[in-house]
């Protein structure tokens, strides 16, 4: 198998990502001195007594999606420092995605994404980033008990637990589970210590299992994520009540107080594969999935205040505000998939099925979508493959992907038509109701990076260039509308690195986005946005103490960010707020002792030193204030 770090930085839109020359791998490894051996085709660790050693190179991981292309890849269980400081979901993605301002809080990319799914999906998006999809479950091989322990514990009590158990029962099979906890106190006017923005508990069960003739392999894991979100509606603007602030943090006034959405999904999923000769197998995949999004507002209290001024209309109920959807669907996918040389094939036939349901539609939303598709893929050799794929909708709708690697540029091509979600085409809701009949949406995509890596200094110029047509989004009415217009996206960006004895780092990330064409106001990118970071990296105490100290900022530039809707949990367009562009600024230590990982990170610690007291995320809410952020991750072996 092909053993690989776990730790990869999200490479956030458009094509991600500082460049690749971090630490040194002294600072990575293991600390133990270990030998390497060959024991069933595994490598095993052992001490200078012949005893087994337990530790992250005995504790492997793989996911679905290198199985299903018959790449032989295993992960080492993470014990890297480098962007440990980043716990959060927000701060995990390169800071690529407008929120507002807490954990667990809606959010939505800042770029253009390209969709996966080209059917029908539920349109119920902006909590997806906290949710763990079936497909991308680790499924561990472990030669002993492995369980991990996170704590993360925010200022303002922002709080985030995880706890991860794997275990093989015997060489063949394995079982585990995850469980994670969010408990994010508001930043904005909170009454109590435990007077919550955010309150999520998720967990998940997995199984991976491989027939004692290694010809039959299974992975199942089923999963349950409920997402509360007690809503605010944002900071009351100083042009509604001239005594509202807009820096007055935990004092400022906010819109709602009876208010709360939650997001509850349920999803069961199965792969399994049969070689029927060498080179040569047949797959299925299974997927049954629930996502039930419920709005409650009480319109009799002085919530009433923020929707008779931005929601006036009532269609259901002059008291309250219930907006309740559930969206389910059912899909299998049978295939055939195998290696001829140098060249893998996959070829698949895929069935979905699914309806949106709602108390106030008078009959469902349902569909039925029947997918044929499939992938080639060439490995040259270990820095030169070519991939392509491709599915088609019957009828009218498909998608086809290109790839080409190596040393030095990266290149791939994107063509899609993909459905509006369920939501865009039919929503009943007690401010808006619509029934629509959209177009669906094509894509053009183009991304290219050129990649000079040295062992000093990495530089990686790249470019993205979108056309958009048909394209369907909230406008300013809060409605949902299809463009009659294409968007033109031109995104030059650069990534670089440079440091000095392996020691002392520079890391950087810059994009400038240009957007023509008759559709170019529907989308809300900022001109420009730059990351970076500089950090001294080195071991300490004869490589007892593993240490990284460093400070970092952030910048997006001038933009009118889209706006919030608690009810319908939608980000629309807006003229009116410019969230205005401010460097923020972060100081953040990450050490580790033996396997332990300790992160402190102090955010915003230029607050009050621009022209400006703080910075917005999205209009009316404001990012995190000056505030001290602790963590630690406890792995145990055995």
């Amino acid at each position: 198998m092909i053993h690989a770090q776990a730790q990869i930085r999200p490479t956030g839109p458009p094509t991600g990502g500082f460049p690749p020359t971090g630490p040194p791998n002294a600072q990575t490894g293991d600390p133990d001195q270990l030998q390497e051996g060959e024991e069933g085709g595994r490598k095993k660790l052992i001490d200078d007594s012949t005893k087994m050693v337990f530790g992250p190179k005995t504790t492997l991981y793989f996911l679905e999606k290198d199985i299903k292309r018959n790449v032989s890849r295993t992960f080492e269980v993470d014990t890297l420092l480098n962007n440990f400081h980043y716990y959060e979901p927000v701060a995990k993605s390169g800071w690529m995605y407008q929120d507002l301002g807490n954990i667990g809080s809606a959010a939505k990319p800042i770029f253009y994404s390209a969709p996966q799914m080209i059917g029908t999906t539920s349109g119920f998006h902006v909590y997806d980033l906290y949710h763990a999809s079936p497909d991308s479950m680790r499924y561990y091989d472990t030669k002993s008990p492995f369980t991990q322990m996170n704590a993360f514990f925010g200022g303002g009590n922002r709080n985030m637990l995880d706890l991860v158990f794997a275990r093989n029962i015997n060489p063949r099979w394995n079982v585990g589970f995850n469980f994670h906890t969010i408990r994010a106190r508001k930043t904005l006017n909170p009454n109590a210590r435990d007077d919550n923005l955010t309150e999520q508990t998720s967990y998940s069960v997995h199984t991976n299992y491989r027939s004692e003739n290694g010809r039959y392999l299974l992975l199942g894991n089923l999963s349950r994520m409920k997402h509360l979100v007690n809503e605010q509606g944002g900071i009351i603007s100083p042009d509604v009540d001239s005594t509202s602030l807009l820096f007055a943090y935990e004092d400022a006034k906010v819109w709602l107080r009876d208010s709360r959405v939650t997001d509850l999904r349920q999803d069961y999923h199965l792969y399994h594969e049969y070689e029927l000769a060498k080179g040569w197998q047949i797959y299925h995949v299974f997927d049954k999935k629930k996502q039930d999004v419920t709005f409650i507002g009480d319109l009799s209290s002085s919530d009433s205040l923020f929707f008779n001024l931005f929601n006036p209309v009532r269609y259901n109920s002059e008291d309250s505000t219930y907006n309740k959807n559930n969206f389910s669907e059912w899909r299998n996918e049978i295939g055939f998939k195998g290696d001829f040389g140098l060249l893998y094939y996959n070829a698949f036939v895929k069935f979905r099925s699914g309806r949106m349901r709602s108390p106030t539609m008078e009959t469902d939303n349902p569909f039925n979508e029947l997918f044929v598709g499939g992938a080639v893929r060439g490995d040259l050799s270990e820095k030169w493959r070519f991939e392509a794929e491709g599915e088609y909708l019957i009828p009218g709708a498909f998608r086809i992907h290109g790839l080409f690697v190596s040393p030095f540029l990266e290149a791939s091509y994107t063509k899609a038509l993909y459905k509006p979600t369920s939501m865009q085409q039919v929503y009943f809701g007690n401010h808006h109701q619509w029934e629509n009949s959209f177009s669906n949406i094509g894509l053009d995509q183009i991304k290219g990076v050129l990649k000079a890596d040295f062992p000093s200094w990495s530089l990686r110029p790249n470019i993205t260039l979108n056309r958009i047509n048909n394209y369907v989004f909230f406008n300013e009415d809060q409605e949902a509308t299809q463009s009659d217009g294409e968007a033109f996206m031109v995104i030059p960006g650069l990534t670089y690195s440079f440091n000095i004895r392996k020691k002392f780092f520079w890391e950087s990330e810059i994009y400038y986005t240009l957007i023509t064409g008759d559709g170019k106001d529907n989308f809300r990118i900022p001109e420009l946005l730059f990351n970076s970071r500089i950090y001294y990296d080195s071991p300490m105490f004869n490589e007892n103490l593993f240490l990284q100290i460093g400070l970092e900022s952030r910048f997006r530039g001038d933009n009118f960010a889209e706006s919030y809707n608690p009810a319908m949990q939608q980000f629309f367009l807006q003229n009116e707020f410019n969230v205005f562009a401010y460097p923020v600024i972060d100081f953040f230590v990450n050490l580790r002792i033996n396997r332990t990982r300790v992160l402190v990170r102090m955010n915003h610690i230029n607050i009050n030193m621009m022209n400006e007291p703080g910075y917005f995320v999205t209009p009316y809410f404001t990012g995190l204030r000056r505030t001290l952020d602790i963590g630690i991750s406890w792995p145990l072996f055995d």
